[in-house]
């Protein structure tokens, strides 16, 4: 830090003792402004500072200055906004918080997607701004923001999932006590409720979406921080981060880190247009790309929280896969799109209705499918016990079937047999020409089942093995044709090459789970 130097004590009549190195500093500053004023200006005694500085030229450069309009910031929407956002802390006993060298615990299975490359950030367990240790209480920081008056906050479920206490701390560094309402795990909301006063100040959740470029401003508890601002913009929507089949998330570039969690994403006219929740972040700070929770999402949610302290969401009780360009030549689709029924459950809406695998559900109430997310999203949306008009695609032709949503449970049901036995006992199979795979009869291979094929073998180089096949899955149907040998499954490829497809579709079941692959099938 440059040292001040105290002028206040010189006598009045002292005068400072120019220097021929001050008056040349002087030159060369007047030198600038005269080359910025396209003219040379001689310098000289009779030329006092105040001529030199409002001369035409001087007066043009200033002009041009005032033409140009400050920067619009965003000091008077966060002086609005601000007050709204908490910082949320939370206790948890007889947790395990993150390891002494410093490996953060996941909450996501090892190796998925998720646990590879997205990190939860400001959750209660394995995060930073946790203390404590085995045995020993649980801190965790987050964020929230107000929604009502009367105490009402929204925040990620993450954040107060299983504590035994939750505080908050408002704009104005006050602290109170708050209790959990209600939680979906599902779209990772939370709706807490504050005790301690009656007039909070709460911010209003947007009623439109968002477009792309919209600008964004993130308040939250970063670090700990609390009352942190960054601005970004939209940056894309609707995106799937593996988190589930109700993803829907806004991507945004506003700097977000761990503890702002839970937090409010702001837009222009100060309206919450998502709940910010994760991060995508191989370093674990933020790198520009952040997930909120839209808007509207989180008002359905949180109407459901509020009045009865759960979610219910309709079901039709269908395994469903995305359409693509060659499971839909294979169907003969035009376009691909639509969600592909892999499996009904069974006893379920969808399948008391008559809904079979290989249908393509391609619009609900009229509303045409995108895609399996999107049915997903939009069943999941509807009330259970609600009637809806399905248009589904059967075996190349278009029907409607009406059906009553029943509820999604809320747990998933177990899967069928996963004995890893699968194969033993098996004989070594019979080729299939083509695709570079062996398969024996399911009913000839010890835990495979009765019904299909299973494979004992699969080309590394195959095209079976670029589709994901692998010893031990069972191969169901083929070409919409159940098969129970070899040699119905050439009989199934060869009727889909003379009818000239490009592809025959293969419905498999692996790991308890069924699901359909387009197999490219060569000519001739």
């Amino acid at each position: 830090m440059t040292d001040r130097i105290d002028l206040s004590n010189l006598p009045s009549n002292r005068q400072p003792r120019r220097s021929v190195f001050s008056a040349r500093k002087i030159a060369l500053m007047a030198s600038v402004v005269a080359g910025l004023g396209a003219a040379v200006y001689g310098f000289s005694p009779s030329v006092s500072p105040a001529d030199l500085f409002s001369s035409p030229a001087h007066a043009q450069v200033n002009n041009e200055v005032k033409k140009v309009e400050r920067p619009i910031g965003f000091a008077d929407i966060v002086e609005r906004v601000k007050p709204s956002v908490i910082s949320v802390k939370v206790n948890i006993k007889e947790k395990t918080a993150s390891n002494d060298d410093g490996d953060d615990s996941s909450p996501f299975q090892p190796g998925s997607p998720m646990e590879r490359f997205f990190r939860r950030f400001g959750g209660p367990d394995g995060f930073p701004g946790l203390k404590g240790g085995r045995g020993r209480v649980v801190q965790g920081q987050g964020s929230g923001f107000f929604i009502s008056a009367d105490g009402y906050a929204v925040t990620n479920n993450h954040v107060v999932d299983g504590a035994d206490k939750v505080e908050v701390t408002t704009d104005d560094g006050k602290t109170y006590t708050a209790k959990v309402i209600g939680t979906d795990q599902r779209t990772d909301l939370a709706l807490i409720k504050v005790e301690g006063s009656s007039n909070f100040p709460f911010a209003k959740l947007a009623d439109g979406k968002p477009r792309i470029g919209d600008w964004v401003l993130a308040v939250g508890n970063p670090f700990g921080l609390g009352g942190t601002v960054t601005a970004g913009i939209v940056s894309a929507s609707g995106r799937d981060i593996g988190n589930g089949p109700y993803d829907d998330f806004i991507q945004i570039d506003a700097p977000v880190n761990k503890g702002n969690s839970g937090g409010p994403a702001f837009n222009t006219e100060g309206e919450v247009m998502g709940v910010n929740t994760a991060i995508y972040s191989p370093s674990g700070g933020s790198v520009g790309i952040a997930f909120s929770i839209p808007a509207n999402t989180v008002k359905s949610v949180v109407a459901q929280l509020k009045d009865k302290g759960s979610v219910s969401r309709g079901w039709i009780g269908v395994q469903i896969q995305p359409v693509t360009s060659d499971i839909a030549d294979s169907l003969g689709m035009k376009k691909a799109e639509g969600a592909l029924v892999a499996e009904p459950q069974a006893n379920g809406p969808a399948a008391k209705a008559g809904i079979e695998s290989g249908d393509v559900i391609t619009a609900v109430n009229g509303e045409s499918v995108k895609d399996a997310r999107e049915l997903a999203r939009t069943i999941g949306g509807m009330a259970p016990g609600a009637t809806v008009k399905l248009n589904v695609l059967h075996k190349g032709q278009d029907k409607v079937i009406n059906l009553t949503l029943g509820q999604l449970p809320n747990t998933v049901e177990a899967k069928a047999d996963t004995d890893n036995d699968t194969g033993k006992g098996a004989s070594k199979g019979t080729d299939v020409p083509k695709l570079g795979m062996t398969v024996a009869p399911a009913n000839s291979v010890a835990g495979a089942g009765k019904e299909g094929v299973v494979v004992t073998e699969v080309d590394p180089k195959s095209a079976a093995a670029e589709r994901g096949f692998k010893e031990g899955d069972v191969i169901l149907e083929v070409g919409g044709k159940t098969v129970a040998t070899a040699g119905e499954v050439r009989d199934a490829i060869n009727a889909a090459r003379t009818d000239n497809k490009n592809s025959v579709l293969m419905r498999v079941k692996s790991g308890g789970q069924s699901r359909f692959v387009a197999v490219p099938i060569a000519k001739g």
